[in-house]
């Protein structure tokens, strides 16, 4: 009888302990890092060879994530800020995209499953790209996209609360 008390009570716990694994909120990824670079705290820094973006949060230190970036020819370097910031954002494929997935219906509604801006979107002044989440995780860290910032949803979200419209972008 005690056996089964006892067998009973670490069953229940078992469960317990799986149950709240799963309901355990998601967390971001980004890690505190050192950075030797001289930015100001709140820039945004992207690395395209590393496959990381850095928020820099006190000279010398920054908040590293992994990121999706632009494919050989697709990419691009230079200096820009948020323009904008989008949650659940909707995207219609522009004509290149277009041209080389022709099955892509012209707009996908924000919150999709099929969205490719994922949960959050921040638009970069003066070009065509953003840094946003992705409906393909397996795609981080590698050179994947038309020259967008793709980034974990955790991460977008975790990074989309900390900075807002004006944050200076410095793609390397």
């Amino acid at each position: 009888m005690r056996r089964t008390v006892f067998g009973a009570a670490l069953a229940a716990l078992a469960a317990v302990v799986a149950a709240s694994a799963f309901c355990a909120p998601a967390r971001a990824s980004g890690e505190i890092v050192t950075m030797a670079e001289p930015y100001q705290p709140g820039t945004i820094v992207v690395k395209t060879n590393e496959r990381h973006l850095y928020l820099v949060i006190a000279p010398g230190e920054a908040i590293r994530y992994p990121v999706g970036v632009g494919r050989a020819g697709m990419q691009w370097s230079g200096t820009s800020v948020i323009d904008a910031k989008y949650v659940e954002p909707a995207w219609e494929p522009p004509p290149d995209i277009r041209r080389e997935n022709p099955r892509l219906p012209p707009l996908i509604p924000g919150g999709s499953a099929h969205n490719p801006m994922g949960v959050a979107a921040m638009t970069l002044a003066g070009t065509d790209y953003a840094i946003h989440g992705t409906d393909e995780p397996r795609s981080i860290g590698h050179f994947v996209s038309h020259g967008c910032i793709r980034m974990f949803n955790e991460d977008v979200t975790d990074l989309f609360s900390r900075v807002g419209v004006g944050t200076p972008v410095v793609v390397q």
